[in-house]
């Protein structure tokens, strides 16, 4: 029987990091919503908490880009694991292109649960709080 490594469990984390980021700069709803176990959450500061991927796709839908845009997530700390669940905490700054270039206008933390659900890794809760 084989187990899994904390290499394979970081692997997973980041690349639901990044599938979620990508499909947010992108504007896919449905992919976003996807990152998430079906019972799943996030909770956006000063924004709320959304729940379950009827609730998720109903607050993503509601942030598709109508400019450029670059979520730029980093140091990425996994702080716990197991075979089945991860907790991780990233640091993010958002860039936003507009008439005078690109510009941050965010930066914050990222704290996230993530469930290996159905062989690969999906975010059971996503906390985003802003530093500026």
């Amino acid at each position: 029987m084989s187990r899994t490594t904390e290499t394979q469990v970081a692997l997973g984390v980041h690349a639901a990091i990044a599938a979620y980021t990508q499909a947010l700069d992108d504007g896919r709803t449905a992919d976003i919503v996807a990152t998430f176990c079906p019972d799943g959450a996030t909770e956006i500061m000063g924004v709320g908490t959304f729940e379950g991927h009827e609730a998720l796709h109903g607050v993503y839908a509601g942030m598709v880009p109508t400019a450029p845009q670059k979520h730029l997530v980093a140091n990425t700390v996994i702080t716990s694991w197991t075979e089945s669940e991860a907790t991780a905490v990233s640091d993010l700054v958002f860039l936003q292109r507009g008439d005078a270039g690109w510009a941050v206008g965010i930066i914050g933390r990222y704290e996230d649960t993530l469930r290996n659900h159905d062989g690969a890794w999906r975010f059971q809760h996503r906390n985003l709080t802003y530093v500026i």
